[in-house]
């Protein structure tokens, strides 16, 4: 190889190192002002970011994502339909009448039309009671429900109107003549994360239209307690269908939703179950970010497609949820802290038109992300915040870590600096040579 080639490989190497350099730390720095920067709006505000994430949501579902997550997990279609719709609604809320609200209630019922149809109930069974089960009932009554929240009494459409009243009517007669607070999704298997937003849906109800499920919720409040989970005393995840009783311990994945409608239902109750699940479920891996555990500590168990992967016993899913939960729950400390290591680790890439987590490569979790950040309860008054779980210093691990990430690249270079630059006289020494020349140029020196 020539000198003059080597010359320019050396350079072209110098350079590459630059640009990977620079790189390297404008990566820490964007991921330290994402780890710090406001991820939630509270129940007020509305989070950054949420509409560009719909939109590209819109797109995705537009191209097929329904179908393309219905092959993914069971109910993809279903929650990647509803989730859309109903962060349309808690957008809407935080609106005043007029075109903004308009835009939302347009889209809540788009996505309710996609649910209420032969697609939406592909995955169901007419068979059931009410018919294509708890699941399918409960969520559509609630995303109808919210649909006639963003239009005043005199606004409301009334074939909409008739078809909730129908719906919670179909509901609660379900609840009244069963022995279990908890009605099947399935044929032969019972969730109760189904049969509460249900019940939560019934209450909306009775905050929309003249009361008449008091008595059907005060019912299934008794039945629940009966029958929580004798190891942590939260509802179970699974339970027999015909009696109601606990078979599964309570996890992480059903729980977060669980802790999201509980306090629409009972917010006394409410408080009482979230701070038995943040204690028992929320967890700093590594002393790192706040997240969810699937299973209670102490105790590890299987993954299944809800939860995906368990690196260290935590679900993904359920941490996303929870920030929900925490929302509504009035513990902002939690929601913002799950929120901002959201922004660290989910690789959000926006542009001016969207944004998207994890590459937009899983849809379903961009929709539980807006559904998350826009959470506050629709029926009950935000809970006073609960004592604070998260200690305000659990960033500093964090940044120290990108801050050494970000300095590394440069480390080489600095080390070399100090080690080629020419010796210096010490100061001292120069001023006294100085000041011989002078006073030998003095007149007669």
């Amino acid at each position: 190889m020539s000198e003059r080639a080597a010359i320019t490989t050396r350079q072209v190497l110098r350079w590459a190192r630059l640009v990977v350099a620079v790189l390297v730390s404008a990566c820490a720095l964007v991921g330290a002002v994402r780890l710090v920067a406001p991820a939630t709006g509270g129940t007020d505000g509305e989070p950054v970011g949420v509409r560009a994430q719909l939109d590209f949501i819109r797109a995705s579902l537009d191209d097929g994502a329904g179908d393309d997550a219905q092959q993914q997990f069971p109910e993809g279609y279903f929650f990647l339909h509803a989730l859309y719709g109903l962060s349309w609604v808690e957008l809407g809320m935080r609106e005043p009448a007029g075109t903004a609200r308009a835009e939302a209630l347009r889209e809540a019922r788009w996505a309710l039309g996609r649910l209420d149809s032969d697609a939406g109930r592909a995955a169901f069974s007419p068979e059931l009671t009410p018919s294509y089960g708890v699941f399918y009932r409960g969520w559509t009554n609630w995303l109808r429900g919210g649909t006639l929240m963003l239009q005043s009494a005199g606004e409301r459409d009334a074939a909409q109107t008739r078809r909730f009243a129908d719906d919670s009517a179909a509901l609660g007669a379900a609840f009244d003549d069963s022995e279990s607070p908890y009605l099947t999704a399935y044929p032969g298997q019972a969730w109760p994360v189904d049969s509460t937003v249900a019940v939560a849906s019934l209450r909306l109800h009775d905050s929309l239209l003249p009361a008449r499920f008091t008595g059907t919720v005060e019912r299934w409040l008794d039945g629940v307690r009966q029958r929580l989970d004798p190891r942590t005393r939260l509802l179970p995840h699974r339970v027999t269908p015909d009696t109601g009783d606990p078979v599964e311990v309570a996890r992480g994945t059903s729980q977060s939703i669980i802790q999201r409608f509980l306090v629409e239902i009972e917010p006394v109750f409410a408080r009482e179950q979230y701070m038995i699940f943040r204690d028992r479920y929320v967890v700093t891996p590594l002393g790192l970010g706040p997240t969810t555990r699937e299973y209670p500590e102490g105790m590890d168990g299987p993954a299944d497609v809800d939860s995906g992967p368990l690196p260290l016993g935590v679900s993904l899913s359920a941490t996303v949820v929870t920030l929900g939960a925490a929302q509504v729950q009035g513990d902002a400390s939690l929601a913002e802290g799950i929120a901002n290591y959201g922004e660290l680790l989910g690789v959000p890439v926006s542009t001016p038109w969207t944004k998207r987590y994890a590459f937009g490569l899983i849809p379903i979790g961009d929709a539980f992300v807006a559904w998350s950040k826009t959470a506050r309860p629709w029926v009950a008054e935000t809970p006073s915040p609960p004592p604070a779980h998260l200690s305000s210093w659990w960033r500093v691990p964090l940044l120290s870590l990108l801050l050494v990430i970000g300095a590394a690249p440069w480390l080489p270079a600095l080390l070399r600096w100090r080690r080629d630059r020419p010796p210096t006289v010490p100061a001292r020494g120069i001023g006294r040579q100085r000041l011989a020349r002078i006073g030998s140029q003095r007149p007669g020196a």
